[in-house]
């Protein structure tokens, strides 16, 4: 049995941007957190993606296979899950954005492992 996770603590250990970290385990799953600044760039994946806003706001900017795009703009304290196969780009434009993701395990966060940011333990 684990010991409880303090996020902040967790969250003064780096300082990276899109850099996801890993502060659980769970179900084939890992939570992470990410600190987020500016734009990540267009990707999907092939499951679905959990975002949680702990501080900040944080645009999610979707291509849903229909006509234009949509945005869904995320505050401290609400979530939203990005459906698999839909191309999404998040956009922290107010500033940094603390967030806890819910991904498959050793998932690539662009969906793709040739380009993206490997998820290490915190």
């Amino acid at each position: 049995m684990g010991d409880p996770v303090r996020l902040e603590d967790k969250f003064a250990t780096f300082s990276e941007q899109w850099a996801p970290r890993i502060v659980a385990r769970y179900e084939g799953h890992e939570v992470r957190i990410a600190r987020l600044e500016g734009e990540f760039g267009w990707h999907s994946h092939d499951h679905d993606e959990l975002f949680l806003i702990l501080a900040g706001e944080l645009d999610i900017e979707l291509r849903e296979g229909k006509p234009g795009e949509r945005t869904v703009t995320l505050r401290e304290g609400e979530l939203f899950v990005v459906p698999r196969d839909t191309e999404h780009q998040p956009v922290a434009r107010k500033g940094e954005v603390k967030a806890l993701l819910l991904d498959p395990a050793e998932s690539p966060n662009t969906g793709d492992a040739a380009t993206a940011t490997q998820a290490v333990d915190a």
